[in-house]
């Protein structure tokens, strides 16, 4: 209940209904804001409380100083929760123990119920087995659920369990794109004391491509699970009013360019730039050409880009869409009138204030791919093949083959393979695939080059893996996907599948002679991600595409190939066919677009979205409260965060004889850090497994186990592609033990340690944590024993991750470094300060001293990156849920 200093409380009546709102013009200032912030202020007013928000915060935006340094915390509170399974059911496993420990300390179990709408979309667990197949798509959903019948099981005792959660299930689509065709309201509704109240639509999703709304006028970012468990218990989210970076599109997208050339433009300009921690908002006459699905593409990017959040205002595109995918006209008619009345519809002459500005002419964008492993690394295709002939030494290695190597495919066929062969092709993601420009633009240069007699050559791995069954839908209506599937883009799954690294086995021959002969092979994937590691353990290079580029690089078969000059093939008549030739023109893909897409498609997929095919219904659900857990479970274990947790709290204390368990260099992602991709036989986590009776085949991925913590802990840091600097060359998840001199596996080092209560710290460089706004890259680092992490610079959601995981996040001093301080990493580390916390205020710095076995001491101040007040709360409690479990049992 608001205490309404500002007596914002208002009526708003749209037809013959009527809301209360909270007016932003009660507060002289707000009128001046952009969007973005319009809406924070809008939250405050309609939260005040007098003790997490008071007036202060309020005027605090009223009189905002665009060219500030940010450092007014205010408390956000997210309207909703939407969240992935990988990173959802850590967050129901969470909540399902702190239903037990709060009955142990002595409160009500039934307080823990997520207070707002959390909805979650099953989407991350189909892997893509069976492909090139009209039987592909069940086969994978069969395995799908023989694989992850326990998850699922859980989820649904969840959602009988919990109030307010909803679970999409599997087959359905990829959370972004059911977020924007249904879950997304633009402006809420809920009833209050008999009133019923509008405000705007925000959110928190557990996957950091929950920006993707943005698109729609919604403010919402990406979070740890940690972060979105609190605030499903209805714990603010602590930030600093960001500064906000103002973006003018001018111009219009040129023939032969995508939304996804755009992004990956866009994404190149921003990360130059520098928008961490920033909101980026859109704005110009320029904005009201993009439709909205190329603004929901721009938004997905903004993890890849650094931003918080990358927002188009509210105008008649979003109308227009919204009812296109069937909401109600009531819903459309509050939507307009509430923007309209609350100052937050688009007005392209407006003249607001922002932090900094940046510019793009769209007519500028050229056709373009990112990588060989970052989503930044733009390269205009035209330079493609010189780009990939540059990079490609520096991943030979002494033992690779240097000649093409021959193979014999499972039908029989003979052929070759050598580096820079593209061995998977995958349209997937959501960042493409809700966009129908870039699907059907896809689809239509298939049909072209089968026309044309062209084929997809041998060794690829070819997928299309739909964000949601509206794509379906039109490709069928359009009569494209006969042309797809000959080309071997068959349905594989809706779902994340390629992007998230659930690509499968390359076919068993083509893998064998990749590993046997050290070949340095490629994908090609209309996704968002391609970090190293990432995609496929065969695979070390990965590439962002387009959609009819992931078509186009199959026909090629290689990386080492210029579209320009170099044919795809001969036609029926021997005649040379190149690129150019089959490349849809914008006016084909927009007259297959109106004839192909209406609200029907939208109001029939999701009529039932929350049902579920024969497979869900059959599943036997748990009834109770609290879960029954299955002590012989190897996918979902009790969490054990809350061991022997007391209402009382142990002081801070500062960090002695530390040692280094990893020390790492710049852009270390938390694909880097988190257990991702295929469980190996011979690592810590194949070997529990295999010491719990689960056969080789079985494993699954680190992703489908994130509900068991034994499993996760042994697969932190465990990236095949990571480079610990303590042991020189070496890749993969191995660390140096001081205790013994040797080389051992990073989780069995972290036993070692734990055995003699050695404390351990991480070394990095800058960029530490960039990515997937993964938890169990914070959850692994905590349970290894990990006490501080000490880094260049921290991307913002591991960060805040890493303190609500109780480990002190600590940046080395402007200009240095580990390497610039001369720290080897063998070195014994102690950090002194931080019991500064114990009296109620938050060190600026903490000094480091760092001892070699020569005597020789390194020291410097370190500075404390505990941005807010309430960031200092959680960690003076070990972490965000020990300190929501104490208010709740209070």
């Amino acid at each position: 209940m608001s205490i309404n200093t500002f007596q914002a409380k208002s009526d708003l009546t749209v037809g013959n209904k009527q809301y209360q709102i909270y007016r932003l013009d009660a507060v002289p200032g707000l009128e001046k804001l952009p969007y973005s912030l319009k809406i924070l202020a809008e939250n405050l007013l309609r939260t005040e409380d007098g003790a997490n928000v008071t007036a202060k915060h309020i005027e605090a935006l009223a009189h905002w100083d665009a060219d500030a340094v940010p450092s007014e915390e205010i408390q956000f509170t997210p309207a909703r929760v939407v969240m992935q399974d990988f990173t959802g059911v850590p967050c129901v496993v969470d909540l399902a123990t702190m239903r037990e420990a709060v009955a142990d300390l002595g409160g009500n179990p039934d307080k823990i119920n997520p207070l707002n709408p959390a909805e979650m979309v099953i989407d991350h667990s189909v892997q893509i087995d069976v492909f090139g197949t009209n039987d592909a798509l069940e086969r994978n959903m069969d395995i799908e659920y023989e694989r992850n019948g326990e998850r699922y099981q859980f989820l649904c005792w969840g959602q009988t369990a919990f109030d307010n959660f909803k679970v999409v299930p599997p087959g359905t689509g990829i959370v972004h794109q059911v977020n924007i065709e249904y879950l997304a309201r633009v402006t809420m509704t809920r009833e209050c004391d008999g009133v019923v109240e509008a405000y705007p639509d925000t959110c928190v999703g557990t996957d950091s491509h929950t920006t993707m709304v943005n698109g729609l006028g919604v403010l919402g970012w990406g979070v740890g699970g940690i972060e979105a468990e609190a605030a499903m218990l209805g714990q603010p989210v602590s930030m600093l009013i960001p500064r906000v970076v103002g973006f003018k599109l001018t111009g219009e997208i040129p023939t032969g360019a995508t939304a996804t050339d755009v992004v990956l433009t866009i994404t190149q300009k921003l990360r130059e730039h520098g928008v961490v921690g920033k909101f980026v908002e859109f704005y110009g006459e320029g904005v009201s050409q993009v439709p909205l699905a190329n603004r929901a593409t721009i938004g997905n990017m903004s993890p890849e880009f650094g931003s918080t959040a990358a927002i188009f205002p509210i105008d008649d595109v979003t109308l227009d869409y919204l009812r296109l995918t069937g909401r109600s006209e009531d819903q459309i008619a509050l939507v307009e009138a509430y923007a309209k009345e609350q100052g937050l519809w688009l007005d392209p002459n407006a003249q607001i204030q922002y932090s900094e500005y940046l510019e793009l002419d769209l007519s500028t964008v050229v056709p373009s791919i990112a990588g060989p492993k970052r989503p930044q690394d733009r390269i205009e295709l035209s330079n493609s093949k010189a780009s990939f002939e540059e990079v490609l030494p520096s991943y030979l290695g002494e033992n690779a083959a240097r000649e093409a190597v021959d193979i014999t495919l499972g039908d029989g066929a003979q052929t070759r393979v050598t580096h820079g062969d593209v061995v998977i092709a995958s349209i997937t993601s959501c960042t493409n695939t809700s966009n129908p420009s870039v699907m059907l633009a896809a689809a239509l240069l298939a049909k072209k080059a089968v026309a044309k007699g062209l084929k997809s050559k041998p060794w690829v791995k070819t997928s299309m893996a739909p964000g949601s069954k509206v794509v379906t839908d039109y490709y069928e209506k359009a009569g494209l996907w006969p042309s797809l599937e000959a080309l071997g883009f068959n349905l594989v799954g809706y779902g994340c599948a390629t992007c998230i690294g659930n690509s499968g086995p390359l076919p068993e021959e083509v893998s064998r002679a990749v590993n046997e002969n050290d070949l340095t092979v490629v994908s090609v994937l209309s996704g968002n991600r391609n970090f190293e590691g990432r995609i496929n353990p065969d695979v070390k290079m990965n590439y962002l595409a387009s959609p009819p580029l992931v078509i186009a690089y199959a026909l090629a078969g290689t990386m080492d190939f210029d579209f320009d000059k170099e044919p795809l093939g001969t036609d029926l008549e021997g005649n040379e066919v190149f690129l150019a030739d089959i490349w849809p023109t914008p006016q084909e893909v927009q007259e297959t677009i109106e004839h192909t897409i209406d609200s029907d498609m939208f109001a029939r997929n999701y009529a039932s979205v929350f049902d579920g095919d024969a497979r869900w219904k059959s599943i036997s659900t748990p009834e109770g409260e609290v879960f029954a857990w299955d002590p012989q479970s190897t996918y979902v274990r009790k969490a054990p965060y809350f061991d022997g947790l007391t209402m009382e709290l142990s002081p801070v204390s500062d960090i002695s004889g530390a040692r280094v368990l990893a020390k790492l260099g710049d852009s270390v992602t938390t694909d880097h850090i988190s257990p991702a991709g295929a469980i190996k036989p011979d690592s810590p986590a194949g070997r529990y497994l295999a010491e719990h009776g689960v056969e080789r085949r079985d494993f699954n991925s680190y992703g489908s186990r994130r509900g068991n913590h034994e499993v996760m802990i042994r697969g932190t840091f465990a990236n095949i592609r990571l480079r610990n600097q303590l042991l020189g060359g070496v890749e993969g998840g191995y660390t140096k033990n001081f205790l013994t001199g040797t080389q051992e596996a990073i989780y069995d080092a972290a036993q070692d340690y734990a055995k003699h209560d050695i404390p351990l710290v991480v070394l990095g460089g800058k960029e530490y944590g960039s990515g997937s706004s993964r938890d169990w890259a914070a959850k692994g680092t905590s349970l290894l024993g990990v006490k501080a992490v000490i880094a260049q610079s921290f991307e913002r959601i591991h960060r805040s991750n890493l303190i609500g995981m109780g480990v002190l996040p600590l940046q080395f001093p402007a200009g240095e470094s580990a390497d610039s301080l001369g720290l080897s990493g063998e070195e014994v580390f102690d950090i002194i300060g931080i019991e500064e916390l114990n009296s109620g205020t938050t060190p600026q710095t903490v000094r480091v001293r760092a001892t070699s076995d020569d005597g020789r001491v390194v020291e410097f101040d370190a500075i404390v990156r505990i941005d807010t007040p309430g960031e200092a709360d959680y960690f003076r409690h070990g972490g965000i849920l020990q300190y929501v479990l104490r208010q709740l049992a209070q």
